[in-house]
């Protein structure tokens, strides 16, 4: 079967079927994230796509076809949300289909919009010139996504290429949403081998996708190749500790082993070291089950194990003092140091819907899943940590590592970031290797090491080029011990941002115009 003969039966579907086609071409589009990295499928799911957009009737008919796609794509890619619904499953399990259903109807809406400006736009042309517009339109669509009602930039396309450490080094320059641009022109361009009305198929972008592929590699191998050997170029006289105790959710609050989880993480703390000792110990996302703030003997406790004359940074809530009005909570970062003394504090700025808070409280009656009652408040925003015996920090909470751009403070910037988490709430899903995927991202744009501590994993120490260092895998218990890496220099992504990319979104986007339009005269 040739791949005119293929592009025929797929148009000529009835409409029903089309819809389930492009439903499995955006699951197949999910398999190339992690931990799968089925690259491969993005060619057939995005020539797919763009054949199906090409063939509808019309813009609405278009869009329906595309938030098909995305409705695949998204449920493929966010199941694991349903994780942190059946943590308590009499109470929040009947919302797992809601959930799942809801979100990626909802999210699928942004490739909708895709489909319906692509078939608008391109209608009277096609070849490589739809293509580019289409690439553009989906680049730009993805912007949207990590901005609008928040925002949630959370499998962006770029994110493929975690699979190498070479294609991944172009995220210093034009960031994430770069990458995105380049996938999808190169996952797409071989749907103009197609003959299409009167026009013949051409070789010619499908030899120029591969030699795009190159390129991008040997960029990476390059500018790798100019990097100090992995796990050198350290800070000196600082060693982290990172503790992963695998603390299951349920397990996590429960009253009677609280006490416990508590000492097994200072036990971890001060086991004995297999190499230099340890100067600084982190802990994860709220692992100190305690209003720190508040509980002088927890903090005292905790400070056992601080190495002398270092710190133990872990999370935990944050409450108003008492009498304060009105009542409010913080996900928060504590520092303390040997004496139990709080040195510094940053509080969660970007906050998980349903989750850390519950939008429309008033009108739904429902609790958030995280705790009941007050929702948490968020923080003043990113900023950087001056800490005792440590280079400035930048903290990110859970999810505050996947917003690209949005991660240090341009104005103060730091020489590392941290990032805590706790995605013990999904289980062994797909969620957390992603997770970690992001932050690898955020490591290599903003030329930063990024230290991430999990309560299940995934934990580890990335370099300022992406590179793990060293790993603690999902739901292992155990430390490891690090030194922490030099930052670089600013990169091109840490000074202008995700503009670069805006900029190359637009210009791919009006080349494709100008070519569809001199090609349609």
């Amino acid at each position: 079967m040739t791949i005119t003969t293929l592009h025929s039966l797929l148009l000529q579907l009835p409409k029903g079927k089309r819809y389930g086609v492009a439903m499995l071409l955006g699951a197949l589009a999910a398999l190339a994230m992690a931990p799968f990295y089925l690259v491969f499928l993005l060619v057939p799911a995005f020539c797919g796509l763009l054949w199906l957009i090409s063939g509808a009737t019309g813009p609405r008919a278009a869009f329906t076809i595309s938030w098909w796609f995305g409705v695949g794509y998204f449920s493929a890619g966010l199941y694991w949300i349903a994780g942190a619904l059946l943590v308590d499953a009499a109470r929040y399990g009947w919302m797992v289909p809601f959930a799942i259903v809801g979100l990626s109807a909802g999210l699928a809406i942004f490739p909708g919009l895709v489909g319906l400006a692509t078939n608008r736009l391109t209608a009277p042309f096609g070849g490589i010139a739809r293509v580019l517009v289409f690439a553009a339109l989906w680049t730009g669509i993805e912007m949207l996504r990590g901005w609008v009602l928040t925002g949630f930039p959370w499998n962006l396309i770029g994110s493929t290429w975690a699979l190498s450490d070479a294609m991944i080094q172009g995220a210093s320059i034009t960031g994430i949403y770069g990458l995105s641009l380049f996938t999808v022109t190169v996952a797409t361009l071989p749907a103009t081998l197609v003959r299409e009305r009167d026009r013949g198929g051409h070789i010619g972008p499908t030899v120029l996708a591969g030699v795009l592929l190159a390129g991008l590699w040997g960029i990476g191998l390059a500018r790798l190749g100019a990097a100090p050997a992995l796990g050198q170029n350290t800070v000196p006289g600082v060693v982290l500790r990172l503790v992963q105790p695998n603390i299951a959710q349920q397990d996590k609050w429960k009253p009677g082993l609280r006490v416990g989880n508590l000492k097994d993480q200072i036990a971890m703390s001060m086991a004995p070291a297999p190499g230099p000792s340890p100067t600084h110990v982190i802990w994860s996302e709220t692992a100190a089950t305690y209003y720190l703030s508040a509980d002088y003997p927890v903090r005292r406790a905790i400070a056992q194990a601080v190495p002398k004359g270092g710190l133990i940074l872990t999370g935990a809530p944050r409450i108003t003092t008492a009498g304060e009005k009105p009542l409010k909570i913080w996900n928060s970062l504590y520092a303390l140091d040997d004496r139990g003394d709080i040195v510094g504090t940053y509080d969660k700025s970007h906050l998980v819907p349903f989750g850390e808070y519950m939008p429309l409280r008033n009108i739904t009656g429902l609790d958030k899943i995280v705790g009941k009652g007050t929702d948490f408040s968020p923080g003043p925003g990113v900023r950087t940590l001056r800490l005792p015996g440590l280079p400035p920090v930048s903290p990110l909470i859970c999810y505050e590592v996947i917003f690209p751009g949005n991660v240090v403070d341009p104005e103060d910037r730091p020489e590392w970031m941290l990032n805590i988490t706790n995605d013990a709430w999904y289980g062994t899903s797909t969620g957390p290797y992603q997770h970690f995927d992001a932050a690898r991202f955020r490591a290599v744009e903003q030329g930063l090491p990024l230290v991430r501590v999990a309560n299940t994993g995934i934990s580890g120490v990335i370099d300022s080029y992406g590179r793990v260092v060293k790993q603690l895998n999902l739901g292992q218990k155990g430390s490891l011990d690090s030194a922490l890496p030099k930052a670089l220099t600013a990169t091109v992504f840490s000074r202008y941002g995700n503009v670069l990319a805006l900029l190359l979104m637009v210009a791919t986007g009006v080349l494709g115009m100008v070519m569809g339009r001199r090609r349609g005269s």
